[in-house]
């Protein structure tokens, strides 16, 4: 707590502007309230940002369908995001939209810099072109049929049941998302950065975040994989009508929205500076930040592992081609699940941030959220019943009742005031307690907030088993022991105290309301190092109350109401998947393919009629799993190692991770598989054989049962 104070722009991942907060999205901006407000309490100076994105094809078509300009779209999202942030404590200094004038000027000023130093170039490009909408299609604006297993209405970049990456133009029967058109092949200039020119800047750029602690050996290692074969050039182009900034000189093209997406962090950054409303922060500190080489102010982001080679990547190779900083840090975490599943519509887990404020405590989800956050990039469950029981456990029974059990004592017999002083064995135990709490610092600063709220709940374990053996309510009946029940209401009070500075960054509300009981206004952890003696106390009021069961099943149903279709919205599998999609963190979907309002056309209820011959060419063949995982960089796929017996070990990656949330829990069980399927070599390794499930596919896969007698390799017949 000693550390020389650092400075320090802070941003987390840009909500899209074309629609309410959800959970997956409360996720990161609680990790990263969490941390600003940590390194504020141990001496830092920080300045927090983020910002709407604001630009893109799906926002263009929400404003056409409304009948109002995507500027009116977004002013009245960007209303909805801040009332939802602000509702769960999330204090940003400032929080813009992407379609502000600083970030064309600075968006402009990159690609100004890019383009004069050789890093840019151009070439035309075939796409698919709606020519009822006249407008060419981003991939997941068209669908179709999967050119490898077959399945129907996926979308233009991968299919969600096998899991194969693809171009557009590969599809089956491809129509448009917007129109239902089939979609004609046109050429079309493009604009691409020359990433191969920073390719040695980057190796060298990921291993010193790695080695100092600012990005996560796994994401590294993952992010080797694009080196491999040389880094390709990036289109960073869109063609009109598209709702973003034009690039400068070149009519009727635009940057595509991942360009100047990251760039809205430095335009929040410009706008504060240039804003006078921070203390201290003028628009000189700007230049001070973003310069290059500047090393007494750092940059980290929080994001989630989805939108990882944009900021790992690109967006480095931007700033550094642009003469300007690269980021310090930044910060991955995993996907939100509800229940152990996947967020879901059906289920009531798809959430919206402003549907949980509406029953619960915000303070309640962000203590919950930080008993299961660490560094690394492990998903984070949200178990309704665990959250129920961690909050009544941890937060009421061990955390305020503490202060419940003593406040009303010292009222009574000592006019409200803590004892001036405690004994050699009392202060003792505060001294350890608080020597103690003070690692919690660094693990706040290192993102393990897990390891930080052990460490509180151990030590109010510590106080209450003080306050069960001392038993004030018993001290309370005899007048000769006042002296050592002021004493003991006060170590105890000030355990309550020492947990609550440190319980600070994580639930802010109820922390506030302590102090106000405390008689205090601490900002600084340094606060935790002396017990406060002789203060006095105001009266107590209840800090929280315990969660009731029915609130969180009004949430869910709430949930489910909110979120079905109107009935004359339309119901295509496309709007299910894409916000599927976005559950996890909502930062990369976008909500692309859900605003879309595909046709599409009826489908048989029956496969082409096959002869046995045909039949007879698929090999299936029984499995045991082996291991069962989560894939690095996708959202969609599973990776089994099979035991087939005679067949040796297999590698499958399934696309039903959207079924099973809980992968570790498949281990042990048999399953069908085809055995004689081409290998397919994926960019997370080889495939070899597909695993069989009935269901129509995202959240709604089952796997097919196999009897106990049927041993790994036998042939299905």
């Amino acid at each position: 707590m000693n550390a020389p104070k650092r400075n320090i722009l802070v941003s987390n991942a840009l909500p899209y502007a074309n629609g309410l907060i959800h959970l997956g999205h409360m996720l990161e901006n609680i990790q990263a309230d969490i941390w600003v407000r940590a390194m504020r309490m141990a001496g830092h100076e920080v300045h927090f940002v983020c910002a709407d994105d604001a630009h893109g094809t799906s926002i263009m078509l929400r404003a056409e369908r409304e009948g109002i300009t995507p500027q009116a779209l977004i002013a009245r999202v960007w209303d909805e995001h801040t009332r939802d942030l602000r509702g769960f404590g999330v204090e940003h200094d400032h929080y813009s939209t992407t379609d502000s004038e600083a970030n064309r000027e600075l968006t402009g000023r990159i690609w100004n810099a890019l383009k004069a130093g050789g890093h840019t170039e151009s070439r035309p490009v075939k796409q698919l072109y709606d020519p009822v909408k006249e407008m060419f299609l981003p991939d997941r604006f068209i669908k179709g049929e999967c050119p490898n297993c077959h399945s129907k209405d996926q979308y233009g970049d991968a299919c969600e049941v096998c899991g194969k990456t693809y171009n557009p133009t590969d599809l089956i029967h491809p129509y448009s998302v917007v129109s239902g058109a089939t979609p004609i092949e046109k050429e079309s200039l493009h604009f691409f950065v020359k990433l191969a020119d920073f390719e040695t800047m980057l190796k060298g750029w990921l291993a010193e975040r790695r080695d100092a602690g600012g990005l996560q050996g796994e994401v590294v290692n993952k992010l080797q994989e694009w080196f491999t074969d040389g880094l390709r050039s990036w289109d960073v182009s869109r063609d009109a009508p598209y709702f973003g900034f034009e690039i400068p000189g070149e009519p009727g093209k635009f940057f595509y929205v991942w360009v100047d997406a990251p760039v809205g962090y430095l335009a929040a950054f410009k706008e504060l500076c240039e804003s006078g409303r921070k203390p201290g922060l003028t628009s000189a500190d700007f230049e001070r930040f973003t310069q290059s080489g500047a090393n007494d102010t750092e940059m980290v982001h929080f994001i989630g592992k989805d939108i990882v080679y944009f900021h790992t990547l690109f967006w480095p190779a931007m700033l550094h081609g642009a003469g300007l900083r690269t980021p310090t840090a930044v910060h991955v975490h995993g996907f939100l699940t509800v229940d152990g599943a996947k967020m879901s519509k059906s289920r009531g887990t798809f959430v919206n941030a402003s549907t949980y404020l509406d029953q619960l405590d915000p303070d309640w989800l962000r203590y919950y959220f930080a008993t299961l956050l660490g560094p690394t990039l492990a998903d984070v469950d949200l178990d309704l019943k665990t959250f129920e029981e961690r909050v009544n456990s941890h937060l009421v029974g061990k955390w305020v009742n503490l202060a419940s059990r003593c406040a009303g004592f010292v009222h009574k017999f000592f006019h409200g005031t803590l004892a001036g002083a405690l004994s050699a064995g009392e202060r003792a135990q505060y001294d350890t307690a608080a020597t103690r709490l003070s690692a919690c610092a660094a693990l706040y600063e290192a993102r393990d907030y897990a390891a930080a709220t052990r460490l509180i709940v151990e030590v109010a374990d510590e106080a209450n088993a003080y306050v069960a053996e001392k038993a004030p309510w018993l001290l309370a009946k005899d007048e000769t022991k006042r002296d050592e029940l002021h004493v003991v209401c006060t170590l105890a009070l000030n355990y309550f105290r020492l947990l609550s500075i440190w319980l600070s960054p994580v639930v802010p509300a109820i922390a506030g309301r302590a102090r106000d009981f405390l008689g205090e206004g601490w900002t600084r952890f340094d606060a935790a190092s002396t017990p406060a003696l002789g203060a006095r106390l105001n009266a107590f009021t209840p800090l929280t109350t315990r969660i009731d069961p029915k609130k969180i099943e009004a949430m869910i149903e709430a949930s489910k109401e909110s979120l079905k279709p109107a009935s004359d919205a339309p119901t295509s599998s496309a709007g299910a998947a894409s916000a599927e999609t976005s559950a996890g963190n909502g930062t990369d979907a976008k909500g692309i393919a859900a605003e879309a309002a595909p046709a599409k056309a009826t489908e048989s209820p029956i496969a082409p009629t096959v002869s046995i011959d045909d039949f007879a060419k698929l090999d299936l063949r029984i499995g045991k799993v082996l291991a069962c995982d989560f894939v690095d960089g996708s959202d969609k796929l599973l990776r089994f190692e099979l035991d087939a017996g005679d067949l040796g070990k297999r590698q499958i990656f399934s696309g039903i991770r959207a079924a099973y949330g809980e992968p570790e829990k498949l281990v042990g069980r048999s399953v069908v598989f085809i055995a004689n399927l081409a290998p397919r070599k994926m960019r997370f390794g080889v495939s070899e054989g597909m695993v069989l499930s009935a269901g129509s596919g995202g959240a709604d896969l089952f796997l097919l049962d196999v009897e106990s007698g049927a041993q790994p390799g036998m042939p299905v017949k």
